[in-house]
């Protein structure tokens, strides 16, 4: 009986942890930092690479869409954290069409695929070093808000008289903030 339990304790937490079907690979080490990433594509070294972050632009080309991505540090289960300052700028390639509307600017993404070199373009006026990757997965991300309030029954707070009251006021002012969330 406890070997069961903790057998399903353990799918459980790796279900919660676990990458999308399209972001897992069949190597043992994947680069999913984009410091070690930028290095290895500037010694034009290929390694499999998971990194994520912000769509910038998306041009589709004649047998390859280019997607310029603002990368953001990723989780174990390849969700880009939108609490975190971007660290850079990265480009996949995919073969075929992909829809701009679907995958349109701003939205967060995460890609697995192979380091493929340096490629250098212009973001603006300015010339920057693009690493490069050849893209064979790819999952796009949403972000949901909600609030949470400060939520306080008052009809458990066992007070009376005027200090109450005093207290109670402060109490029941409702007080939250939004949280956003990748799922």
């Amino acid at each position: 009986m406890k070997q069961t339990v903790c057998f399903f304790l353990v799918l459980l937490l790796a279900g919660c942890s676990s990458l999308p079907q399209e972001l897992t690979s069949s190597q043992a080490v994947v680069i999913t930092e984009y410091s070690a990433f930028s290095t290895v594509a500037e010694s034009n070294r290929e390694s499999d690479v998971r990194l994520g972050g912000v769509i910038a632009r998306i041009d589709n080309l004649t047998t390859t869409t280019r997607i310029e991505v603002v990368n953001l540090p990723i989780s174990s289960s390849g969700k880009p954290d939108i609490a975190q300052e971007p660290n850079g700028r990265f480009v996949v390639y995919f073969d075929g069409f992909i829809d701009p509307v679907t995958y349109a600017k701003g939205r967060l993404i995460t890609v697995l695929g192979q380091s493929n070199g340096i490629e250098k373009a212009t973001v603006g006026d300015y010339l920057y070093s693009f690493p490069i990757i050849t893209g064979v997965g790819i999952h796009l991300w949403q972000v949901q808000e909600y609030v949470v309030t400060n939520d306080f029954n008052m009809n458990y707070m066992p007070c009376t008289g005027s200090r109450c009251l005093h207290q109670r006021s402060r109490l029941e002012s409702r007080r939250g903030k939004v949280v956003q969330e990748v799922q």
